[in-house]
């Protein structure tokens, strides 16, 4: 028999859906929000020679540039002010919850619930500022060492720079927390969703002409089609498989009656971290690369070359340190989002068990078990979507916006944001049963 959320999901419909008030803001909002951020891509920035910067990304577009310009939703290639993105605050955020893992102080002050995330968030957002700080002055720095691209360099040049880049960066931070806020879906995902979403039909477009014109052999084009539908059917199958723990209630007596014991599941999703490993990945590989990306090969420090050629697009080491990276985030989220003591004990209290196993401690370690075994193959399903259609791309000379952490996110994203979607919904119909409910009940009582 259908539970009764699952007959109110079946009896959705358009008119449900248009009598929802809220949801309908939270969707424009979200709408408007996404907008003002794609007007702000085309933002340039001040004291740039447009056709010298154009001529220098072209020639490390297929680089590490491509994966800064994925990210930042086509603004590095504009060079507009929000070409730094998101990402600092990506690599803030990882630093505070690695550090929240390891300082008991932060471990404290996230044992005190939402004052104690208040008081983290905005430690996060201090360290957005200082990253986003010394990243907008290396790319400022690397600018003027580009021939021809900055008009008038110097330290009003570089002021200038950091302060619209730190500016664009700190802006579509508060926008994110706003459309989590008061909109639908997360904030950050879908600003990285939006600009990867309004870029990839060109770079199917550009992938197609470069088929046309000979310069990638026509099986090519088609291998690389066939990959991108392949790997989208493979995603949206990952990302709803669960492994589903059979969870058992006992009898139990309510006055004179006695109720049957019922069972459910408790659902872990075969990708419990989503996309976050990948971002978290890429986040951190282009960290130390802002500086090298933006200069001119010859005006780097030895070192800073050996960085710039070993982490490039499609590296032997660089592959590496990223499968690495997916799979240290992809454990490292799925423990911070599921605790397998909390949930044991909130069956032991529930009265629920696990055939079997014995309640409480034993539950727990059952649970963690099933847990890890199922993030091993999570990991694994990203570390092959995001790494194998990289190697071929990169070799070849395609877009970044083809490669499979951006199909992941743009299938990925769109099914949490549905999944919000239809979570409203459900309240929304909750909401005019208990309604009626009452009306009745007034009804009778008269």
């Amino acid at each position: 028999m259908a539970s009764a959320a699952e007959q109110l999901a079946a009896n959705m419909s358009f008119g449900n859906f248009s009598k929802a008030t809220e949801l309908k803001q939270r969707i424009w909002f979200t709408l408007g929000a996404l907008i003002v951020y794609r007007l702000g891509t085309y933002v340039p920035l001040p004291g740039i020679n447009p056709a010298a910067y154009a001529q220098a990304f072209g020639q490390q577009s297929q680089g590490v540039l491509g994966l800064f310009n994925m990210f930042a939703g086509g603004a590095v290639e504009r060079l507009a002010i929000f070409a730094l993105g998101i990402m600092p605050y990506i690599s803030a955020s990882i630093i505070m919850q690695l550090m929240t893992s390891s300082f008991p102080t932060l471990q404290a002050l996230k044992k005190e619930g939402a004052q104690g995330q208040k008081v983290i968030n905005q430690y996060t957002r201090y360290g957005t500022v200082i990253l986003g700080t010394l990243q907008a002055y290396g790319i400022a720095v690397g600018l003027e060492s580009g021939q021809g691209i900055v008009a008038d360099p110097g330290w009003f040049f570089r002021l200038s720079t950091v302060l619209s880049l730190l500016g664009g960066t700190m802006f579509l931070m508060w926008l994110g927390e706003q459309i989590t806020a008061r909109g639908v879906g997360n904030g950050i995902s879908l600003i990285i969703f939006a600009g990867i979403a309004a870029a990839l039909p060109g770079a199917v477009v550009q992938l197609l002409q470069q088929g046309a014109s000979g310069v990638i052999a026509t099986p090519v084009v088609i291998g690389v089609l066939l990959m991108m539908v392949c790997l989208i059917g493979a995603i949206v199958f990952v990302e709803r498989a669960q492994r589903r723990l059979l969870v058992q209630y006992p009898k139990r007596q309510v006055g004179m009656k006695m109720f049957q014991g019922d069972s459910s599941h408790l659902p872990l999703k075969l990708n419990t971290a989503g996309v976050i490993p990948p971002i978290f990945a890429s986040s951190l590989l282009l960290l130390p690369l802002t500086l090298s990306s933006f200069a001119a090969s010859e005006s780097l420090p030895g070192w800073l070359s050996v960085i710039a050629g070993t982490l490039g697009r499609g590296q032997p080491v660089y592959l590496l340190l990223y499968a690495l990276l997916i799979v240290f985030f992809a454990f490292f989220y799925t423990s911070l989002v599921f605790n397998p003591k909390e949930t044991a004990d909130n069956l032991k209290k529930q009265g629920g068990f696990i055939p079997g196993i014995r309640p409480g401690e034993r539950t727990a370690e059952y649970i963690d078990k099933v847990l890890t075994r199922v993030t091993v193959v999570g990991a694994l399903y990203l570390v092959i979507v995001c790494l194998i259609p990289e190697v071929f791309l990169s070799n070849i000379g395609i877009s970044a916006f083809l490669g499979g952490t951006s199909l992941l996110i743009m299938v990925s994203v769109p099914m949490d944001t549905i999944s919000q979607v239809q979570g409203h919904l459900l309240a929304h119909q909750y909401e005019g049963l208990v309604k009626k409910s009452k009306l009745r009940g007034g009804k009778r009582r008269r």
